[in-house]
């Protein structure tokens, strides 16, 4: 059912299902066969709304994507059709307006949407991740306020976790929130928060209590909130098309009916949101590299040195098996921990760990390489696969770094001894 809702979103909007552009730079993803293919060991509905999410990218966001990137441009009526197609909240439930599909079937989509732009499915992941922790962890009221518009990206949100002071120790976090009658009154502020400024839901996490964990809670704040207000919008190497400030709040004012779950909750709230992320950020890493293999095969098919293609070239043609081998084997494994995470498995929280670690070094790494294939030429902006180096490179940092990565590992394994 959850797959005919998006199919069918397809078929009316048509303009997703039609003749198919080129990249910018004369690539065609879904081109690409054989031992790479994307579409291998999926569904029939999974490879149907797989096309789905191929064609809105050539279609929709390819040949903006340099422009996005350039003026630094927030996609919103790009964004707002791709909600129709039910982009906007894949794994929220069907009843606030969801598509109610798989964290595989998400994967799977973000992949697809990613090889369009990065930057963008990026965003629209996190958009994603913060409507499914009010459809999880609020109430029957807070679903039916907020999810429906945020579904439709109508509206859209921001995920306020990080604060200058605390990075990858989240639960140091100092933003407090003291509860004055029926409003929490919020002091503090956020860092590198990604749509910051031009979103309109921000899913905080804040203190409520005393230190560590437990004093954390989660609440929905409104832009146009009396005392929020936003730094100015970052300069970034990559993430261009989606703007990052700091979030600022200054006595604060936010009804407790915004108050997500318990008192004390927000910081599980906080890591489940965060597992899902993580798969998330990983799938959009595979749509970058599976693109820059298909822009690297081409280059290489077409440039000529010493009298002779590139592809001739032994050490290049090995080059590229491996860039290809990385690509399957990441993809293989963010799928395995898309599957854990939806059954729920004891081991899914360090499997989502290992897929963000393993998928987003070795992307970038293939990235790098399809860039350095292409010489000069890699290193100008007229050509696709800068920019997906750029963009994917803080995929390694963001929804915790590949450092905390290997101690959550690491910890799962020890701890079983």
């Amino acid at each position: 059912m959850a797959a005919s809702r998006v199919l069918s979103n397809a078929a009316r909007l048509g303009s997703c299902i039609g003749s198919r552009h080129r990249f910018i730079r004369n690539l065609h993803i879904r081109g690409i066969s054989s031992c790479v293919d994307p579409s291998h060991g999926l569904t029939d509905e999974q490879k149907e709304f797989q096309k789905v999410a191929f064609d809105f990218a050539a279609n929709e966001m390819a040949p903006h994507m340099a422009e996005w990137d350039q003026k630094e441009i927030f996609p919103v009526d790009t964004m707002r059709r791709a909600a129709q197609l039910g982009f906007g909240g894949i794994y929220v439930q069907p009843d606030v307006g969801g598509s109610g599909l798989s964290r595989l079937d998400t994967s799977v989509i973000f992949e697809a949407l990613s090889t369009g732009c990065v930057s963008t499915t990026a965003y629209i992941s996190i958009h994603n991740m913060c409507a499914w922790m009010i459809d999880t962890f609020g109430n029957a009221e807070q679903r039916e306020r907020f999810c429906p518009d945020l579904c439709l990206m109508e509206k859209f949100a921001s995920y306020c976790l990080t604060e200058p002071g605390s990075g990858s120790d989240a639960a140091s976090l100092a933003t407090s929130a003291v509860l004055k009658g029926d409003h929490y009154v919020l002091n503090g502020s956020k860092a590198f928060i990604s749509g910051g400024g031009d979103t309109d839901v921000y899913v905080v996490m804040c203190r409520t209590g005393g230190k560590g964990p437990k004093g954390i809670s989660c609440v929905v704040v409104e832009k146009g909130t009396p005392g929020l207000s936003f730094g100015k919008k970052e300069r970034k190497m990559g993430w261009n098309s989606q703007p990052t400030r700091a979030v600022i709040f200054e006595d604060c004012a936010v009804p407790v009916a915004n108050l997500l779950g318990l008192e004390g909750q927000g910081f599980n709230i906080a890591m489940r949101g965060l597992n899902g992320g993580r798969i998330n950020i990983a799938s959009c890493s595979l749509g970058a590299a599976h693109a820059s293999v298909q822009l690297a095969r081409d280059h290489l098919l077409v440039r000529k040195q010493f009298g002779e293609t590139l592809s001739n070239n032994q050490f290049l043609q090995f080059k590229l098996a491996e860039m290809a081998t990385q690509l399957v084997a990441s993809r293989l494994l963010v799928r395995e921990a898309a599957a854990a995470l939806q059954d729920d498995r004891a081991d899914a929280a360090a499997l989502c760990a290992m897929a963000k670690l393993f998928a987003t070094d070795q992307c970038f790494d293939i990235c790098n390489q399809a860039l350095q294939m292409h010489g000069g030429y890699g290193y100008l902006k007229d050509y696709a696969v800068q920019q997906f180096v750029r963009d994917i490179r803080v995929h390694q940092i963001l929804e915790g770094t590949n450092e905390v990565m290997r101690m959550i590992v690491s910890r799962n394994l020890l701890s079983e001894i």
